[in-house]
């Protein structure tokens, strides 16, 4: 009989991935008998629980190879596919009954986990409340209440604690704050004097090229009152040069009577 990969390589394909997950749910099965916890164990049944689901995709796919091949296959090939599909069809709900009946039993656990030892340790507590004189009674309720009482201390105090620390930090943050708000007044006073400084200093470069100008001006005014006054010592004569105010003109020269020039 010719294999799978034969009629179509799809189906081979789709076959050995289907095989593939029959081994895995086989393995985990076995695996999960010898898992005690049943927490672990609804994990690995989740986790089989998920290659089944895989699975029924896979086998889904399958058939719709299958239909496509009919109108090119002969009855014997087509019967012979059908016959498989079944097969992994039968192979598959085997693992989905072994899933229910482990997940059943994982439930069943978990409800005696919660139920039992509860139904039992109250009944234990009434038998022994059956058993114990009316004096017997009240000191154990005594007890108990002395009991809770130290509880609730507890509790206040751990609540005082808590407070004390949350008054504390709150203290803190606001030292903080202020602190920080401190710093920041600092930070625009320096600011600020930095930039008056800044004004003064632009203020005192103006006023010094003011000066120096001024200075400039005084020197060349004085250079050339001296430069006159100079022309007009080296030649007395020269109409060209004014007087300048304030100073005399130069004396004229005298002539002596009798004397010729």
């Amino acid at each position: 009989m010719a294999s799978l990969s034969d009629l179509s390589e799809e189906l081979g394909e789709i076959e050995g991935q289907i095989s593939d997950i029959f081994r895995a749910l086989s393995n985990g099965f076995q695996k999960l008998e010898k898992i005690k916890d049943s927490n672990r164990q609804s994990r690995q049944l989740e986790e089989l629980t998920g290659k089944m689901r895989e699975c029924k995709r896979l086998i889904k796919e399958f058939d719709r190879e299958v239909k496509d091949l009919e109108y090119k296959s002969d009855a014997g090939t087509t019967k012979m596919l059908n016959e498989k599909k079944q097969s992994m069809i039968k192979e598959l709900n085997s693992y989905v009954a072994l899933k229910k009946q482990y997940a059943s039993n994982i439930e069943n656990k978990r409800i005696d986990l919660f139920e039992g030892p509860g139904e039992g340790f109250a009944e234990e507590n009434g038998l022994l409340a059956s058993n114990m004189s009316n004096q017997q009674l009240m000191d154990q309720g005594n007890r108990m209440m002395d009991e809770t009482d130290q509880v609730i201390e507890r509790s206040k105090k751990v609540v005082h604690e808590t407070v004390n620390v949350g008054t504390e930090t709150a203290a803190a943050l606001k030292a903080q704050t202020e602190q920080m708000s401190r710093i920041v007044n600092e930070l625009d006073s320096i600011h600020f004097s930095l930039k008056k400084a800044t004004q003064m200093v632009k203020e005192l470069g103006r006023q010094v090229a003011t000066d120096r100008c001024i200075m400039a001006l005084l020197f060349l005014i004085v250079a050339g009152v001296v430069a006159i006054i100079v022309v007009k010592l080296v030649n007395p004569h020269n109409k060209d040069i004014r007087d300048i105010p304030g100073l005399a003109p130069p004396a004229p020269s005298r002539r002596l009577l009798g004397y010729p020039n």
